[in-house]
């Protein structure tokens, strides 16, 4: 748990179901993160600051990510009183963590439902008081998203093609993975089936790359329009094709009528022609 305050670069106020709850944004080692002072939570929530800064310090998780931030006082007696600003918070991303340790069975019986209230929405509206700048519990904002107007039908498409696009990037940081793990894969089986083959009967070692890069241009090309790794089928077509099980068995006068066909289906997936090709 540092002791040292962090300076937020912005405070906001969100009422959560008449309760307002502050949230700043903070700058850590080049990144954004926002933060939620715990001890007004705890005040709604009528539990005792005392023994719950003890459970934080116990957990190992909330205690390695509890830090304290210099909080604007936004009450103005409080604000006269002064006092020490700084204030225990957590990273929104573990105050979910924090308020499932709680059991609303151990509070008091009229605040029961008020602390499964904010257990499975106080993380929710504070994320969207930052992303869409929305500072209230907007209750009806779910129900104003049944209806069929305009600006619904915005709200509910431009949410999709940002769940859409996440996708996206995570698939191809995948695909990049995968294609790095395979050109390695790759490499060491050229290596190995040089050393055991026949430079006179097969393809050499280069001309082998050569293949290889021109099978994976391929696929690059092809992922683009079918999401999918289709390194497989290109070497399954290319092995029918010539009649072969390895592409480094590829007969060595067969080489550039290989190449023509692979460029052949190069430029068909990418709609390039000529000599424009990146084998």
């Amino acid at each position: 748990m540092a002791e040292s305050a962090l300076v937020p670069i912005e405070q906001k106020q969100v009422i959560f179901y008449d309760d307002e709850i502050t949230a700043v944004l903070v700058q850590v080692e080049g990144e954004r993160r926002i933060y939620v002072p715990l001890r007004p939570i705890c005040e709604y929530l009528g539990l005792d600051w005392s023994a719950q800064t003890r459970r934080i310090r116990r957990d190992p998780v909330l205690s390695k990510w509890a830090t304290f931030v210099a909080i604007t006082a936004t009450n103005p007696e409080k604000a006269r009183k002064g006092g020490n600003p700084n204030m225990l918070c957590l990273p929104l991303d573990y105050l979910n963590g924090f308020l499932f340790g709680i059991s609303a069975t151990r509070v008091k019986p009229e605040l029961r439902e008020k602390v499964i209230l904010y257990q499975e929405r106080c993380y929710r509206v504070l994320f969207e008081a930052f992303q869409e700048g929305r500072l209230t519990t907007d209750s009806d904002f779910e129900d104003l998203l049944t209806n069929d107007s305009p600006a619904a039908q915005a709200y509910k498409m431009a949410t999709a093609i940002m769940k859409m696009a996440r996708q996206q990037l995570i698939l191809e940081a995948r695909l990049e993975t995968h294609a790095s793990k395979l050109e390695e894969h790759e490499q060491r089986l050229e290596e190995l089936e040089a050393s055991l083959g026949n430079p006179e009967r097969f393809v050499t070692p280069d001309q082998a790359m050569q293949i290889s890069q021109a099978v994976k241009a391929i696929a690059v090309e092809m992922q683009k329009k079918t999401n999918r790794n289709e390194y497989g089928a290109i070497y399954g077509q290319l092995y029918r094709q010539f009649g072969i099980t390895s592409y480094k068995q590829l007969p060595a006068n067969k080489f550039e009528e290989a190449m023509r066909w692979l460029t052949d289906w190069y430029q068909r997936v990418s709609g390039s022609a000529g000599d424009d090709v990146p084998f």
